[in-house]
C-alpha cells in the first residue's frame, strides 16, 4: 500500500494549520486556474480522486453536479470532509488512488487536485480514469510541477543571508522516487517529466485540451508580497483533456 503520512498524528496537526486547510479553495495557489478549465458542472456525476477536506466535491455540488464521489486513502481527511459535509449526494470513500475500481462509463468529469505526484504509476491511473468517463467527458487534475519535483530537496537556492537566488533544476530526466521534506521528513513522491504527464493522458486515449503552470493571483499577490517569488517558477502544473 502506498504512504499515508496524513493519517500520521504530527504531519496531519501540520497540515491541517495550511491556509488551503483552513480557508479552502480561494487560499489554494492553484485554484483560480484550475477553475477556469473545469467545465460546466450542472446535473454531472463528478468523481474527486484525493480529495481531501472534500473542497472540491462541496464546490462541484454548488455548481448543480447531481452526485459527487470522493476518494481519499487517509482516515483523517475524510473524517473531516464528513465534518464539513451536509449534503447526502456526496459520498466519501476510503481507498487509494490506485485501488478504484468504477464502472465503466459511470462519471462525466474527473477531477484530481495535487494526488497525482504520490502516485508511482500515473499510466495506470489514467487508464482507470478513461474507462469510467462517459465519452465526451472531462478530466481535469493539477500537480506538483516537474521542475518542482526534480529533486528531493524541494527548495530555494538561497545565500548566506537567506535571500532566494535561485530554483534550482537537477535530475530531471531521472523519473521516479523522491524522498521529501514537506511537513515531515521522508515524504514520498514521484517525480515525471512534462513530456510524460502529457504523453501518459494521451496513450490513455484522451485528447489534451489544455495546460497550465501556475501563477499566483492578483489577490494572493496583493495579500503576500512574498507571492512575487511565485512568479519565478510554477509549482504547479495544470491539464485538461476530454474523452
Amino acid at each position: 500500500m502506498k504512504q499515508n503520512k496524513y493519517d500520521d498524528t504530527q504531519f496531519f496537526a501540520a497540515y491541517e494549520q495550511m491556509p488551503r486547510s483552513v480557508k479552502g479553495l480561494e487560499a489554494a495557489g492553484e485554484w483560480h486556474i484550475l477553475k477556469e478549465l473545469l467545465p460546466d458542472l450542472h446535473n454531472k456525476m463528478v468523481l474527486d480522486l484525493g480529495c481531501g477536506f472534500g473542497w472540491h466535491c462541496r464546490y462541484a455540488r454548488e455548481q448543480g453536479a447531481s452526485s459527487v464521489i470522493g476518494v481519499d486513502i487517509s482516515g483523517n481527511m475524510l473524517k473531516r470532509a464528513r465534518k464539513l459535509t451536509n449534503d447526502a449526494t456526496i459520498t466519501y470513500i476510503q481507498l487509494p488512488i490506485e485501488e478504484i475500481e468504477f464502472a465503466p462509463e459511470q462519471f462525466d468529469v474527473v477531477i484530481s487536485s495535487l494526488a497525482f505526484h504520490y502516485i508511482e504509476s500515473f499510466a495506470d491511473i489514467c487508464k482507470q480514469i478513461h474507462s469510467c468517463l462517459k465519452p465526451g467527458s472531462s478530466f481535469i487534475f493539477s500537480v506538483e510541477h516537474p521542475i518542482f519535483t526534480s529533486r528531493d530537496e524541494q527548495d530555494w537556492y538561497v545565500d548566506d543571508l537567506g535571500n532566494r537566488l535561485h530554483w534550482p533544476v537537477d535530475g530531471y530526466q531521472l523519473e521516479g522516487r523522491r524522498v521529501t521534506n514537506f511537513l515531515a521528513e521522508g515524504v514520498l513522491k514521484y517525480h515525471r517529466t512534462v513530456a510524460s504527464y502529457m504523453n501518459e493522458v494521451i496513450q490513455a486515449g484522451f485528447t489534451i485540451k489544455a495546460v497550465r503552470e501556475s501563477v499566483p493571483s492578483g489577490e494572493m499577490l496583493s495579500n503576500d508580497p512574498m507571492m512575487e517569488d511565485e512568479n519565478r517558477r510554477p509549482m504547479f502544473m495544470i491539464i485538461s483533456a476530454e474523452k
